[in-house]
């Protein structure tokens, strides 16, 4: 029997995952959770063979909660569901660790098929999406730059900033410059917004 962890912070997906899942005769659903906290603290108390973890969550989304798992729980294969297709997500629910990677809309089976495929070690990505995020266009910014444009909300002010990344707010202004011009992008906001649309954060 392959115990499975399903993570949705939409209900009513959740439970429907749960009913179709519970269908299935090799396939055991022994944990639910409506936020990414509570699916990091549902994996370490019933060590689930499966996590099936949703792409965007309150608290810490799919990708957090696979970095997590992958270091406190390895045994714990992941699969990401997402609702939006975003293939720009790939590459960095990848490299977090994730084994499977599908959007919601698959076909009914395809999840027990997905989650019986990573239990037995394989992987498992949807066909479109890892041929959309092939053609994606190579992230402009260095690794430090995205460290900036992570901590730096639209209202947060440099000096906040600085503080959150250890630079001095002079070296974070340099940053926030170079960011605008790389992206062709008016101001903080606008980088943020493009760089989050494209998956870089």
């Amino acid at each position: 029997m392959i115990r499975v962890l399903l993570a949705d912070d939409e209900e009513l997906i959740r439970v429907a995952l749960a009913a179709l899942l519970g269908l299935e005769p090799d396939l055991e659903v022994v944990a639910q959770a409506a936020d990414g906290r509570d699916a990091v603290r549902a994996a370490l108390a019933h060590r689930p063979d499966v996590a099936v973890v949703d792409l965007q969550m309150s608290t810490l989304d799919g990708l957090a909660v696979t970095a997590e798992l992958s270091r406190a729980l390895p045994s714990c294969a992941v699969v990401i569901l997402t609702g939006h297709g975003r293939p720009a997500q790939l590459p960095r629910a990848l490299a977090a660790g994730a084994k499977g990677f599908l959007p919601k809309g698959s076909p009914g089976g395809a999840l027990a098929d997905v989650i019986r495929r990573v239990h037995a070690g394989g992987r498992y990505v949807d066909p479109a999406l890892a041929a959309d995020a092939l053609s994606l266009p190579e992230c402009p910014l260095t690794a430090r730059e995205l460290d900036v444009l992570r901590a730096a909300d639209p209202d947060t002010p440099v000096h906040a900033i600085a503080r959150r990344v250890r630079l001095s707010p002079g070296t974070v202004r340099n940053h926030l410059t170079s960011i605008m011009a790389k992206l062709a992008v008016n101001d903080r906001s606008a980088a943020i917004g493009t760089a989050r649309e494209q998956g870089w954060l």
